[in-house]
């Protein structure tokens, strides 16, 4: 990927077509860059003021904070089985962060916090299909 045109070059391109040194065609073919780039500089500085380029920051930030984070894990060691739905509404109750299940499940994985399978719940009544039943599509 290519990497963007220092601000140093901008700077120069647009103080040399402030001091009348000729034209924005002229002047990108002197400092060898595109007629689309000097009209987009100049209209960015137009827009923003400034010759320098606007840093452009990705997404928006996060809300869960290292506070949230530790709060989730003093929830945890609370109470091991709590459920996604319970952890959620806790968070939401106690800290005012309001989360959805799925950003929790993605939260609690990065925190390398899992949620464990109770061994004494009653089984799943849905069968599974394995061995030739599943090839035949018969049931098991």
């Amino acid at each position: 990927m290519a990497s963007p045109y220092s601000d140093d070059l901008r700077r120069k391109l647009l103080e040399a077509h402030d001091r009348g040194k000729g034209t924005l065609e002229g002047l990108a073919e002197q400092f060898g860059v595109s007629l689309g780039y000097a009209k987009k500089i100049s209209a960015s500085r137009r827009h923003s003021g400034r010759m320098e380029r606007v840093r452009h920051r990705q997404g928006r930030t996060s809300r869960v904070t290292s506070l949230v984070e530790d709060r989730l894990r003093a929830l945890l060691r609370e109470q091991a089985d709590l459920t996604l739905e319970e952890l959620q509404r806790q968070l939401r109750e106690q800290m005012g962060v309001s989360l959805g299940v799925t950003r929790l499940w993605v939260v609690l994985r990065q925190m390398k916090l899992r949620l464990k399978k109770s061994r004494f719940m009653r089984r799943s009544k849905t069968l599974r299909k394995t061995g030739n039943v599943a090839k035949r599509g018969g049931k098991g």
